[in-house]
């Protein structure tokens, strides 16, 4: 895998959300149908290796998405980049259950510290940025690490596919 072919995401985490965790809502299938076009033109361009931070939200959702697209294009690969070990412990046990689901079926693992640390998010992000020539995000305009992710991957030349999620 090359910085050229390398794809990652971030987005905004439910709260900030109109629909908060409900993935039934309908602005949040519509979203997904955006995640998932994105994500296939991204293949269709060259893209085979793809980044998730592993956050709860759109980070997941487009893991899994990846996941489904492993199925008809058995050559991309899937990378879990994880802050901290543990980072899920706090979440509730389906959050849980479901992120260990997508770690477990994973081509990659990327752990930056063994435990929580400050801004092990923030160097997460520049390590998905670092290592990937584009980004798509789910972002609102609003203020935050979606943001300073979106401005550290324009600052490194990247292309970045925005989806609103309103």
């Amino acid at each position: 895998m090359t910085k050229s072919n390398t794809c990652c995401f971030t987005g905004h985490r439910p709260q900030k959300l109109p629909w908060k965790f409900n993935e039934n809502d309908l602005r949040c299938q519509q979203m997904k149908e955006k995640a998932k076009r994105e994500i296939l033109l991204a293949i269709e361009s060259g893209k085979t290796h793809f980044i998730s931070g592993m956050a709860i939200g759109f980070d997941m959702i487009c893991a899994e998405i990846v996941l489904e697209y492993k199925k008809q294009y058995p050559s991309i690969t899937l990378e879990c980049a994880i802050p901290c070990k543990g980072q899920e412990k706090l979440w509730t046990s389906e959050l849980q259950e479901r992120y260990h689901k997508i770690v477990k079926q994973a081509d990659k693992i990327r752990c930056i510290y063994n435990h929580y640390v400050d801004g092990c998010m923030q160097e997460r992000n520049r390590y998905m940025i670092n290592n990937s020539s584009l980004v798509i995000a789910l972002f609102n305009g609003q203020a935050g690490g979606t943001k300073i992710t979106i401005d550290y991957a324009k600052q490194q030349g990247l292309q970045i596919k925005i989806i609103n999620p309103i």
